[in-house]
């Protein structure tokens, strides 16, 4: 990615792997940026979003006509920084207007040298990436702006995100601690592999003292903390490549401790448990998902951001190496796996992310069940 100042009225150009072009205006940093076209459907959030570590590499368009509305402020990011590879807006707000706001998304956008494009028709983009699939894209505007057969082949050159190894980027490099609210009661060692700062807030909650593991974590650090539970978090890239992960989390099943797993975690644990994974054409990513807990017949309105799948069977028990595992969670939309647990040891996971500080909050009672199969291994 090559930036400069912000220059909302530059030409902009975005351009897709396939070949198919939109010319709109700069919005943001002025320059050139390169990532996975994907697109958004939630209409609210976009801070979360922008700063989720599982959107790295990713240019994010989002479907809501209208963004930027409520401005910045410094309290709700979910991470240290912006992390998407680019931005995608049809008409950006003119004026913030919102009391906690600090500054424009556009300043922001800009500040973090995160090139974006607006006044394109992005209902058009949408159905496009839908019909065709997710996909390589570049962004340039400014003086990076060149012959079309030029910009399309840079955008072919750039690094496809199957086989995208990208955890280590994103996670902590140095363990910390996110302390109880109150009083404490049990102690977490959480797997960063993009963790967003929502996740431990919501187990500090519920009196849980979190430490918080680079993504290289071993065995022995998990613990190292003494954990009454082990966490795996949210993260970028492709599950196929995490086998450092993996052969962590098989640590953990055998120790049988209670483990819970959030999206890439999800992943983790269908590998760990000798499922397959595979990309999906466009992924989910939003906070308007219909999802089942069949343990319960229960349907939630969910926040997604993922663009792999658990390859597990929906209609029956799996036989794993750690005993008995099914399918807890399914989307309505299309029938991906959502969520996973076993049934002779305690260990669940689901795909999407029950700590959503924008909303929904319908999950939220996953952290309870994780504390109760803590407290039922104290016991």
């Amino acid at each position: 990615m090559t930036t400069s100042t912000r220059g909302a009225k530059a030409p902009a150009v975005l351009v897709l792997e396939d070949g198919r072009i939109f010319r709109g205006r700069a919005y943001g940093a002025v320059g050139e940026t390169f990532g996975e076209a994907v697109f958004s459907t939630g209409m609210t959030g976009y801070q979360e979003t922008l700063t989720d570590p599982s959107y790295h590499r990713q240019v994010v368009v989002m479907t809501a006509p209208h963004v930027g509305n409520t401005g910045v402020n410094d309290e709700d990011p979910e991470s240290a920084k912006i992390w998407v590879a680019g931005y995608v807006v049809r008409d950006p707000a003119r004026v913030s207007s919102n009391w906690r706001a600090q500054r424009s998304l556009d300043e922001e956008l800009a500040a973090q040298g995160v090139v974006g494009i607006s006044g394109i028709d992005t209902r058009a983009l949408t159905r496009h990436l839908r019909e065709r699939g997710a996909m390589r894209v570049g962004i340039f505007s400014g003086e990076t702006v060149a012959d079309d057969a030029v910009l399309l082949a840079k955008v072919q050159e750039a690094p496809q995100m199957k086989g995208a190894n990208l955890s280590a980027e994103v996670a902590t490099k140095e363990t910390y601690v996110v302390p109880a609210i109150g009083e404490k009661k049990f102690t977490v060692a959480a797997v960063d592999l993009g963790i967003k700062g929502m996740t431990p807030h919501r187990m500090a909650e519920r009196g849980i003292e979190v430490h918080v593991l680079p993504a290289t974590a071993t065995v022995e650090d998990v613990y190292a903390v003494q954990p009454d539970g082990v966490f795996f978090s949210n993260g970028p890239g492709d599950p196929a490549t995490a086998d450092g992960p993996v052969a962590v989390m098989q640590g953990v099943l055998e120790r049988k401790t209670p483990l819970f797993g959030i999206c890439f975690g999800n992943q983790i644990l269908g590998r760990a448990l000798g499922f397959g994974t595979y990309k999906l054409k466009y992924g989910h990513r939003g906070i308007n998902q219909p999802v089942q807990d069949r343990t319960t017949g229960k349907v939630e309105v969910t926040a997604h951001n993922h663009g792999f799948a658990v390859d597990a069977p929906l209609d029956k028990v799996s036989e794993t190496p750690y005993g008995r595992a099914e399918v807890s969670h399914v989307c309505l939309n299309d029938q991906v796996v959502e969520g996973l647990q076993l049934l002779d040891r305690p260990a669940f996971s689901v795909q999407y992310h029950p700590e959503a500080a924008a909303g929904p909050h319908d999950a939220a009672y996953l952290f309870d069940r994780f504390v109760s199969l803590m407290e039922a291994e104290r016991a």
